[in-house]
């Protein structure tokens, strides 16, 4: 039996992934990315990304190991590897070369304006276009690195006994995995360095993610402990505003993806309470589908995929070319995600290679 409030869950996240790029392209708290914002002081508008970023990447990798979990029960891993492989590593590297190129043109719009690119071959241009537009795709190509590590791990326990012994945790033993979370975070590289991969090593930030990723697979995905953050859920949630208060209260102005700022205890009790809440409070009140839910169910990936070069290419339109003000800038471009990027999808789903190299889908998908 399906479970809706996994779907559910998944495909919100991916809309607030949206909206918090929105706000991204515009911060000014030192952020990576993005355009920068449009004062030195307070851009109130910015704490979106303070409520978000703690907890929405992992908790899609949370998802992703539930996922992994109930997929390989019903197919061989062979057959479930090549289904992420297409899924995954071919838009992550073929895509960027056939769509994302464009987003890499938007991302490197400043240095190309102040003459950087000067005398570069256009071939060479368009290969460093192609790099720069990774942008949200870290995520598939990490997740696909997560698949392969899972099944060299799962094929030392043939007999599930360690998945089995995870599902006996109770409340107080799921809550207290937040100190592998915490562990995790710690694995960052405190000062990177500017002319190594260091800042690379950061972004996709792989011991951590395959934290929740294997939680996901060996914790998450038993009854007996979706069934306990179910009952909780009232109590995870108001532990997770207050911790969420405290942090933002005390911290609003730094850099909020800093290392330290992400491997502090506070920044990662309220991460991990926060995924715990929001598995609970799906699995109370959003277990169920409809039309709606059943389209984004099928399309959030997709929009996913294609979502950063409206905020890219309209987002740096109107900051460099237009007196608009800031509000409108962010209207816009929120409204611009969330009706263009499902429109983009749904063109570009059409096109049969471009079908199998942006989005991984087989000719027979829907």
């Amino acid at each position: 039996m399906r479970k809706h409030w996994i779907d559910n869950l998944r495909w919100v996240t991916v809309l607030l992934v949206l909206l918090y790029h929105v706000i991204y392209f515009y911060n000014n708290k030192g952020v990576f990315g993005g355009i920068g914002g449009f004062s030195d002081g307070p851009q109130y508008q910015d704490v979106v990304m303070y409520i978000l970023y703690p907890w929405f990447m992992p908790l899609l990798f949370l998802l992703a190991g539930i996922s992994a979990r109930y997929a390989l029960e019903k197919h061989s891993a062979k057959e479930w590897f090549k289904a992420r492989t297409r899924k995954l590593l071919v838009p992550g590297t073929i895509g960027l070369l056939v769509f994302h190129w464009m987003v890499g043109y938007f991302n490197t719009a400043v240095a190309a304006r102040e003459g950087v690119f000067e005398g570069v071959p256009v071939i060479a241009k368009y290969f460093i276009c192609a790099f720069s537009g990774i942008g949200p795709l870290w995520f598939i190509q990490l997740l696909w690195l997560l698949s392969a590590v899972i099944l060299l791990v799962r094929a030392l326990d043939r007999e599930d006994k360690f998945w089995n012994w995870c599902g006996k945790a109770g409340i107080v033993t799921i809550i207290l995995l937040g100190i592998l979370f915490w562990a995790g975070e710690k694995t960052l590289i405190r000062n990177p360095r500017p002319e190594s991969l260091d800042g690379l090593l950061n972004l996709y930030k792989p011991l951590f993610y395959l934290i929740p990723f294997f939680l996901g697979y060996y914790v998450f995905s038993h009854e007996e402990v979706q069934d306990k953050l179910k009952s909780a859920w009232i109590p995870l949630t108001a532990c997770a505003v207050v911790s969420g208060a405290i942090l933002i209260g005390t911290t609003f102005g730094q850099n909020n993806t800093s290392p330290e700022y992400l491997g502090s205890p506070l920044n990662c009790l309220y991460g991990w309470l926060a995924c715990l809440a929001m598995l609970g409070w799906f699995q109370a009140k959003f277990d169920r589908t409809g039309a709606f839910a059943g389209y984004m169910t099928r399309s959030s990936y997709g929009i996913y995929i294609v979502h950063y070069l409206v905020i890219a290419s309209l987002g740096y339109m109107m900051k460099m070319y237009t007196v608009l003000p800031p509000w409108a800038m962010y209207i816009i471009l929120a409204v611009a995600v969330f009706t263009l990027s499902p429109l983009i999808y749904e063109i570009l789903r059409r096109i049969p290679f471009v079908r199998w190299a942006v989005f991984g889908e087989s000719s027979h998908q829907r």
